[in-house]
């Protein structure tokens, strides 16, 4: 999705002026900042990101291990067990793709896991030839979660059209190599990024308590807005019910061929983005210091109330609204795409309220381009 994201932004000609904050008193502003960041680094790293990867890898194995016994045997019965594979595997990854920092960052580890809506026309090319890599940039959207969405669920109407793939068609061997190659992929990738935060990156990630554009508090804050803004608010959303287009591009929806999915990831993603926000550890319901713990020590206000408060009741509403929408958005759309623009717009009411008001706060530098007008 990051690849119509950067396509719109070069065609929406809005200015970031058009970010407007009313009314806030941040009364911490001025003040000796003497929170401890950390403290919420470490909160971060030991309880959050890293046991959120440790169970995503375990799901990454399972899913490739699922893969590894279709290939063998591909029927009913594998590709089932395959499809609920990837089904969990889909949501546990909801949890780590908003941790674009590290190794992740390096190996463009969320966009060749999740970049949709993917390209059925290259996958096919790609099979059929043999011929690919997915290391290539270009290959982002031939591959990962929405890759296997189409392999599994999109090549025909029902289970025998898609099996004929994998065991009459002429491609048989080449569309397993392409599967399991997808599958090893995601494992092989997630393996990289848990190891590097386990091994050097955890202890430079929590050393570099700077409060500047290279400290992790910033760094982080940053990626965690754009995952917010740009991959939820737009790319679950926004974007899939018109927003940024002239009309609806249902098409463009997350687990597209799946199709009963997209409200379930929106849903997990954004309790994902919540528990963050709030320092909830991934293992149980312990909080540590957090962005909420932070505004809360510079008793940031806005319009006479606590502003995480405020972030939190604009989660819970966004949250409510969502519950609301249809299991699938390509249903959603063609019935009442009124009430996905009214997801949007709650989503939306956060993304000001954490990228203006929360980031001012914190004396945080927002540190990419941004043209959607908020």
């Amino acid at each position: 999705m990051k690849k119509i994201i950067s396509i719109l932004t070069l065609i929406t000609l809005v200015s970031l002026m058009s970010c407007t904050s009313d009314s806030t008193d941040d009364s911490g502003q001025g003040q000796t900042d003497q929170f401890d960041r950390g403290a919420m680094l470490v909160n971060w790293a030991d309880n959050i990101i890293i046991p959120s990867y440790e169970a995503f890898d375990v799901e990454a194995k399972a899913l490739n291990a699922a893969a590894a016994a279709f290939v063998a045997t591909p029927d009913t019965s594998t590709l089932g067990t395959l499809r609920t594979a990837w089904e969990s595997a889909y949501f546990s990854f909801q949890n780590v793709e908003l941790f674009d920092i590290g190794k992740a960052e390096e190996v463009r580890y969320s966009y060749r896991l999740n970049t949709y809506p993917t390209n059925a026309t290259e996958i096919t090319s790609a099979v059929e030839s043999g011929n690919y890599d997915l290391a290539l940039p270009s290959a982002v959207d031939a591959q990962g979660f929405p890759a296997l969405d189409y392999l599994l669920f999109g090549l025909g109407d029902s289970d025998a059209e898609v099996l004929a793939f994998y065991t009459t068609d002429a491609n048989a061997e080449n569309y397993k190599k392409y599967l399991s190659d997808i599958t090893g992929s995601i494992e092989q990738l997630t393996t990289t990024v848990l190891a590097d935060w386990k091994n050097s990156f955890r202890g430079s990630f929590v050393s570099n308590t700077s409060s500047s554009a290279s400290g992790s508090v910033d760094k982080l804050a940053n990626d965690y807005i754009f995952y917010y803004e740009k991959l939820l608010r737009a790319g679950k959303v926004g974007i899939p019910a018109g927003i940024f287009s002239n009309e609806v591009l249902p098409q463009t929806v997350e687990a597209y061929y799946k199709e009963d999915l997209s409200k379930a990831l929106l849903l997990e993603a954004l309790n994902a983005t919540q528990n963050f926000f709030n320092g909830k550890a991934y293992k149980g319901s312990a909080t540590g210091a957090s962005f909420k713990a932070y505004l809360d020590y510079l008793n940031t206000i806005k319009n006479g109330s606590d502003l995480s408060g405020l972030i939190n009741v604009q989660f819970d509403a966004a949250r409510a609204k969502a519950n609301t929408l249809n299991s699938s958005f390509v249903v959603q759309i063609e019935t009442n795409n009124d009430a996905l623009l009214e997801t949007y717009n709650e989503l939306q009411r956060n993304t000001i309220l954490m990228k203006i008001d929360m980031l001012q706060a914190l004396d945080i530098s927002v540190d990419y381009v941004d043209a959607d007008g908020d």
